[in-house]
């Protein structure tokens, strides 16, 4: 059995932010017998800024819960990031979402095999930015071998003192952990409890990595630009 849900979903109202027009209303009055062109409304709207959605969740409401991501809904919510580029658009959503990006420190990597590859652009590019690697053993075999300096940690389980012993001890400022299997996700858990405790950033994917590494690079910059001017921007064709 199929369900159909004829509904707008979070993502209508957030690009209506985007390009200045209301698509819902747009929508509406499409269904009651307008046309786009009787509206006005016959052109793609290309945004000048970037806009990064970042959604916001209540795991630090739920003590002990592990903030691990699925295919359920668990966001409350979502804010906006607008920027120049992509990596200031990041960083004002990141801290729009309650995470503020670390610009110096310790952090820890550990991915999976099948990241291996790709994580070492990634340790490369925190070592430019001034941050110390710690890493479990594969992923500190992979980054040594690639010539990138870091030091090497135990897995959760794996002896002492391990990497939620340095999260305790707030030695950890930014955690890219990605896993896959049912034993490393049960595994990992403490880490990701640990950083929501600790309040320490930390992304799942290699991808959250990347983009940790351009945000923090380009900086959160110090222009506020509200929406009304955006809209105004775009309505002028500016």
């Amino acid at each position: 059995m199929l369900e159909v849900n004829p509904r707008a979903s979070r993502t209508v109202p957030f690009v209506s932010k985007c390009i200045g027009h209301s698509l819902a209303k747009l929508a509406a009055r499409c269904m009651a017998g307008k046309k786009l062109k009787d509206l006005g409304f016959t052109e793609e709207v290309i945004p000048r800024f970037v806009h990064v959605k970042e959604s916001v969740f209540p795991f630090n409401k739920f003590i002990g819960v592990d903030p691990i991501l699925g295919p359920e809904m668990k966001s409350t919510g979502e804010v906006m990031g607008v920027g120049e580029t992509f990596g200031e658009a990041f960083s004002k959503a990141s801290l729009g979402a309650g995470e503020r990006l670390p610009q110096g420190g310790r952090a820890f990597l550990s991915v999976k095999d099948v990241d291996k590859a790709g994580v070492v652009d990634v340790g490369r590019n925190l070592v430019d930015l001034g941050f110390k690697l710690v890493a479990t053993r594969g992923t500190a075999r992979e980054l040594l071998g690639a010539g990138v300096k870091c030091d090497q940690i135990d897995k959760v389980n794996e002896g002492r003192p391990d990497v939620s012993d340095m999260l305790k001890n707030e030695q950890i400022d930014l955690i890219i952990n990605t896993t896959e299997g049912r034993q490393s996700i049960a595994d990992s858990a403490v880490i990701r409890r640990l950083a929501l405790q600790k309040k320490v950033c930390y992304t799942t994917t290699l991808t959250g990595g990347e983009a940790f590494c351009i945000a923090i690079r380009q900086g959160i910059g110090d222009q506020v630009t509200s929406l009304q001017q955006l809209h105004s921007a775009l309505a002028r064709g500016e």
